[in-house]
């Protein structure tokens, strides 16, 4: 048996569903990059890479593909992301990110930005139907996660209200497929996405800098 097919396999059963390996174990890493990014730590950006890197199976083994076309965008934004993060590192004195709320034109970028990938990628899915089978909530979470990851490589507060507003639509969606343990992680999620929430907008109201330590 290769990795792929274990990964793919069955870990164990609770409450009449199936865990998959890939999901538990992309899910327990999802969740350690989003623990790492309230922590402000530069290790969020490769644990969200290599979450997506074992995403991408669990959703292929439930025949998702706009859930692996999600993933592949983790992937990228995640490079990008960390790149992001290093440059920061090395323009500050202290090695550290402001972590600051966006300006009002960042917010209208965001918001314009997600609600027309939106309607485009959830045309495509409309489309061809083969992509998704549900394909407006699988829309919605694809670009509502990159719209949360762009904020977050810029160190904005409003990546946390991002999160939440893609966890609302995750945790039906991810039960509704099969991938409970997916959903059971979207709900731990939104719990660290509130505590998160609280400690970056304190941080940014005191005008601290992130990224304290981020080397470690």
């Amino acid at each position: 048996m290769n990795t792929l097919s274990w990964l793919n396999g069955e870990a164990f059963t609770a409450f009449g569903q199936h865990i998959l390996w890939s999901d538990m174990i992309g899910n327990t890493i999802g969740l350690a990059a989003l623990a790492l990014g309230w922590r402000r730590s530069i290790w969020t950006w490769p644990a969200q890479l290599l979450s997506g890197v074992i995403l991408v199976g669990a959703y292929a083994s439930a025949h998702l593909s706009g859930g692996v076309g999600k993933q592949l965008l983790v992937i990228g934004v995640a490079l990008w992301g960390w790149r992001q993060w290093q440059r920061g590192r090395q323009q500050a004195q202290d090695g550290s990110i402001a972590v600051r709320f966006a300006t009002w034109r960042e917010r209208g970028v965001l918001l314009a930005g997600t609600a027309l990938g939106t309607l485009a990628v959830g045309g495509l899915f409309v489309a061809v139907p083969e992509l998704s089978w549900n394909p407006w909530p699988d829309a919605y979470i694809f670009v509502g996660t990159l719209a949360a990851m762009v904020a977050q490589a810029r160190g904005l507060v409003e990546f946390w209200f991002a999160w939440l507003l893609v966890d609302i639509v995750g945790v039906p969606l991810a039960f509704s497929s099969g991938l409970a343990f997916s959903g059971l992680v979207y709900v731990i999620y939104l719990v660290l996405v509130l505590w998160g929430m609280r400690d970056w907008w304190l941080r940014s109201r005191a005008n601290t800098p992130a990224l304290e330590g981020a080397a470690a």
